[in-house]
């Protein structure tokens, strides 16, 4: 009899070993897809962090590049009297057709033909036009600007484009 205990105490042994085994075995697979799971989490959020932190700079460039547009095309607008003096605005009339050409154009539209009485002088001083062109490469360097930011912050945000 005392070899069949010592039998079924081995069994019973190998079998509490077992049971040991298999359920430390789950617990540690339950444990790596926890622990494989939370690493994702993990590189996700820090990839949003990334695109946020990266959309904030992109932004914050966008914003002083077109800061410093602005006031650079003010600083030129301020130069028209002297490289556009009123002797000059004297001397040149700025005949109507041109300012029709140059409005049409600000607008993309093209209406009729000229006439005769395009030749005439409009009235529009050269300093006006030339304050005119300067604001309208102002606001043209500014909206390249905003675009070259945008593209930038799609970049950033998107591993598709080069």
């Amino acid at each position: 009899m005392n070899l069949l205990r010592q039998g079924l105490l081995a069994i019973a042994l190998l079998g509490s070993l077992w049971l040991y085994h298999t359920i430390t075995t789950r617990r540690i697979e339950d444990a790596d897809s926890r622990a494989v799971a939370a690493e994702t989490h993990a590189r996700d959020l820090a990839g949003e962090l990334a695109t946020k932190t990266g959309s904030e700079r992109i932004v914050t460039q966008y914003v002083d590049r077109v800061r410093i547009v602005h006031a650079t095309g003010q600083t030129i607008l301020q130069k028209v009297p002297v490289y556009v003096p009123a002797s000059a605005d004297a001397a040149c009339t700025v005949p109507a057709g041109f300012v029709r050409l140059h409005d049409a154009a600000a607008q993309a539209t093209m209406s009729g033909s000229t006439r005769p009485v395009d030749a005439q002088a409009s009235g529009v001083a050269l300093s006006a036009v030339a304050g005119t062109v300067v604001d309208n490469y102002a606001t043209c360097h500014a909206i390249a600007e905003q675009l070259t930011a945008l593209q930038d912050w799609v970049r950033a945000n998107s591993g598709t484009l080069p």
